[in-house]
C-alpha cells in the first residue's frame, strides 16, 4: 500500500510541475557606431559638472539643489524603501523561530469524547484531573521553507535588481535637475541682458522725440510724427515691465528647484552675448549605455522582470517546509518544569504541490511574462531615445552657431542703419516712418540676437544631459 500511495504521490507532483509554454522576448542592444561617422572615444559626460559649469553662482545654486530639492529627497527614501525589501525579502528564505509563552483554561462538556475521557483520567492513583482544565505552556518554534527551486533567492535577487534601478532613477533626477537649473539661470540671464537692450533702446528713443518735438515746433514734421514716436516709447516701455515680471517668474521657478522660499538669485553680470559654450566631445553611442541613468534603470527594471518570471514558475513545482517546536506544558504551573512529562516536541515535513485548479498561478506566470516584454520594450525605446537626444543636440550645436554668427551681423547692419537713418531723418531726406521702422528692427534683432545665445547655452546644457552627464 505505502509503495502505491508514494507511487501516485510522484505522479502527482510530476504533473503539477509542468508549466505553460510562453514565447519570450529578448531585448536588442545594437546601437549605431557612432554619430555622424565620428569615432572620437572622448565623452563630455565623463565631467563632473562642477567641471562642465565655469560660473561660481550656478555651481552654488547646483549644490544648494542637490541638497534641499524637495523631488529628489523624496527620491531618496524611495531607495531606502527599497533597500528595506531587499531585507525583507532576505529573510524569507531563512528560518523563522520565536518564542511563545500563554495559559488559559478550558472547561468542556462532561459528556463530550474530551469530557468523557478527562473525567475517566487520574494524573496518579486516586487524584482525577481537575475541572475545570487549566493550561499553561512554553514553548519554542521554527519554521523553514527550503528553497529548492531558487524562488526566494531569486524574489531576492529581483529586489535588489529593483533597488539599482531606484538608485539609477534617482542618479537621472539628478541629472535632469541639474539641466533645469542651468537652463533656467541661463534664461535668467538672457532676460537681464533684454532688459539691459530695452532700457538703452528707451534712452534713444527719448532722445529722438524730442528732436521730433523740436522739428515739429519748426513745423518741418507734422504732429502725426510727434505722436507716432510717442507710441513707440511707449510701447518700447511696456516691454521693461513684461521683462521684469518674466524675471521674477524665472528667479522664483530656480528658488523652488533649489527648495527656498522667493529671493534673489545671484548671478554673473558678465555680457551674456560674450559667453562662449563649452567645446563638446560626444563619444560613441554605446558609451550611452552605461553613461545614460535611464538606460541603466531600463536594464534593471528589465532584470527584475525576469526574474520575477521565474519566481512565479517556481509556483507551479512543490515547495518543502519543514516546522518544529519544543517547550514545556502542563494543566498546573507546578507541574510547568516538571520533565520530562511536561516536556513536549514535534518535527514535521510538508510537500505542497498545486494540482487543480492552477488558473491563479498561471494568470500570475502569464501577467509577469508580459511585464518582462513590457520592460524589453522600454528598454529598447530608452535607448532610442538617448540617441535620438544625442544626435538632435549635436545638429543643433551646429546649426545655431551659423544661426548667431549671421545674426550678429544683422544687428551689426541694423545698428548702422539706425544711425543713418537719424541723419537722413534729421537732414529731411529721410520720412519719420523709416526711422520707426528701423528702430523696431533693431530693437527686434537685438531680442533675437539674445535667444540665438539663449539656444546655444541650452544646447551646452541640453547636450551634456543626453550625454548622461551631471550625475557622477
Amino acid at each position: 500500500m505505502f509503495k502505491y500511495i508514494l507511487l501516485v504521490s510522484l505522479t502527482l507532483n510530476l504533473t503539477a510541475c509542468k508549466t505553460p509554454s510562453l514565447v519570450q522576448k529578448t531585448e536588442n542592444k545594437e546601437v549605431p557606431l557612432s554619430y555622424s561617422n565620428s569615432k572620437d572615444t572622448l565623452n563630455t559626460a565623463t565631467f563632473k559638472w562642477k567641471e562642465y559649469f565655469k560660473d561660481v553662482y550656478l555651481d552654488s545654486l547646483i549644490d544648494t539643489a542637490l541638497s534641499n530639492n524637495q523631488e529628489l529627497n523624496i527620491t531618496l527614501q524611495e531607495i531606502d524603501i527599497a533597500k528595506n525589501e531587499i531585507r525583507a525579502r532576505k529573510g524569507e528564505y531563512l528560518p523563522f523561530v520565536g518564542l511563545k509563552g500563554g495559559a488559559g483554561v478550558e472547561k468542556v462538556g462532561r459528556y463530550t469524547s474530551q469530557g468523557a475521557n478527562d473525567a475517566n483520567t487520574e494524573i496518579k492513583p486516586g487524584i482525577e484531573t481537575p475541572e475545570p482544565l487549566q493550561d499553561y505552556g512554553l514553548k519554542a518554534y521554527a519554521t523553514w521553507e527550503l528553497d529548492i527551486w531558487n524562488k526566494l533567492h531569486n524574489a531576492k535577487k529581483a529586489s535588489v535588481s529593483k533597488y539599482l534601478a531606484t538608485v539609477e532613477g534617482k542618479n537621472f533626477m539628478v541629472t535632469n535637475l541639474i539641466a533645469e537649473i542651468a537652463n533656467s539661470y541661463y534664461e535668467l540671464l538672457a532676460l537681464d541682458s533684454q532688459l539691459a537692450i530695452v532700457k538703452q533702446n528707451i534712452d534713444l528713443q527719448d532722445n529722438a522725440l524730442k528732436i521730433v518735438r523740436f522739428q515739429k515746433e519748426a513745423t518741418r514734421v507734422t504732429e502725426l510724427a510727434v505722436k507716432r514716436f510717442e507710441a513707440q516709447v511707449y510701447n518700447t516701455k511696456s516691454l521693461e515691465f513684461n521683462i521684469q515680471q518674466q524675471i521674477v517668474e524665472t528667479e522664483n521657478k530656480i528658488n523652488f528647484l533649489v527648495g527656498r522660499f522667493p529671493q534673489h538669485v545671484k548671478r554673473s553680470t558678465e555680457n551674456f552675448t560674450d559667453l562662449v559654450p563649452n567645446a563638446i566631445s560626444s563619444g560613441i553611442p554605446a558609451q550611452l549605455l552605461e553613461n545614460r541613468p535611464d538606460v541603466k534603470q531600463a536594464e534593471m527594471d528589465l532584470a527584475a522582470a525576469k526574474l520575477d518570471i521565474k519566481v512565479v514558475k517556481a509556483r507551479f513545482y512543490p515547495s518543502l517546509g519543514i516546522s518544529a517546536g519544543i517547550g514545556l506544558q502542563a494543566f498546573d504551573s507546578k507541574y510547568l518544569f516538571k520533565t520530562p512529562e511536561s516536556l513536549l516536541y514535534s518535527l514535521t515535513g510538508d510537500l505542497i504541490a498545486p494540482l487543480i485548479n492552477r488558473n491563479a498561478i498561471k494568470s500570475s506566470y502569464y501577467s509577469a511574462n508580459a511585464k518582462q516584454i513590457q520592460a524589453v520594450y522600454n528598454y529598447e525605446k530608452t535607448i532610442l531615445n538617448a540617441y535620438i537626444e544625442v544626435a538632435n543636440q549635436l545638429a543643433k550645436i551646429d546649426n545655431v552657431a551659423k544661426a548667431y554668427n549671421l545674426k550678429s551681423k544683422q544687428v551689426e547692419a541694423l545698428n548702422i542703419s539706425v544711425s543713418i537713418s537719424n541723419d537722413l531723418f534729421q537732414s529731411a531726406r529721410a520720412d519719420y516712418m523709416e526711422v520707426l521702422l528701423t528702430q523696431r528692427d533693431a530693437l527686434e534683432s537685438k531680442f533675437d540676437l539674445v535667444e540665438t545665445k539663449l539656444q546655444q547655452m541650452n544646447t551646452m546644457v541640453n547636450i551634456y544631459h543626453a550625454l548622461g552627464g551631471g550625475w557622477k
